[in-house]
């Protein structure tokens, strides 16, 4: 339900016959399927996999993983044959406000590996995706900005904002996002919007 999540949400919807499943805390349930979520399920209570099996007993065609450590093999498991998991991030080494140093070890540790011939004998695939390290692909990032910006114009995706703060209340901000209280993007802006222009936008 963050803003990686409600992208993907919207990108999904551009495509025909595609299911989306989510994982948020019980509260955002309702806000997943406004936006497209056709099952959000409660990481918090429930396990995750198993909720995912019940409704697709063979599994999914597509994982996006942000979570790293013993989440990339659940999610491994979870795909169906010719199945694609794609990693994002190691979101479990962030465990709050203070760094949890036996938690991110324990993550570290349980972070997936797999062999080729693993892969060929499952017929899955993993893909890694760093945005940091692209930016030297100039051609493929600007085909890829100019089909997301034909999307925007035509309506079919558009940013989702939680919510905007000032640059001076970045600790309040950074607050909301890892307690996990946002549903879309947290951004910060130079100074503090007027309220003339909060109500003008309502």
């Amino acid at each position: 339900s963050g803003g990686v999540g409600t992208a993907a949400i919207q990108l999904c919807k551009t495509v025909e016959n595609v299911t989306i499943f989510g994982t948020a805390s019980a509260s955002k349930h309702d806000s997943l399927k406004e936006s497209g979520v056709a099952h959000p399920i409660d990481y918090r209570t429930m396990d995750y996999a198993e909720e995912v099996r019940k409704i697709s007993p063979k599994g999914v065609d597509i994982v996006l993983d942000p979570l790293g450590g013993s989440d990339t093999s659940k999610a491994f498991n979870l795909l169906k044959p010719m199945g694609k998991l794609i990693t994002y991030g190691v979101a479990n080494l962030l465990t709050g406000q203070k760094k949890n140093f036996m938690a991110m070890a324990k993550t570290w540790w349980n972070q997936f590996s797999i062999t080729a011939l693993q892969l060929l004998h499952q017929n899955k695939a993993v893909c890694g995706y760093h945005l940091g390290y692209m930016d030297e692909e100039v051609e493929l990032l600007t085909s890829v900005v100019t089909k997301l910006v034909n999307l925007y114009s035509q309506g079919k995706i558009k940013p989702k904002i939680d919510s905007v703060w000032p640059f001076d209340q970045v600790a309040e901000a950074m607050k909301q996002m890892q307690e996990k209280k946002n549903v879309g993007k947290v951004i910060l802006v130079p100074e503090a919007p007027k309220e003339e222009s909060k109500k003008a936008e309502n």
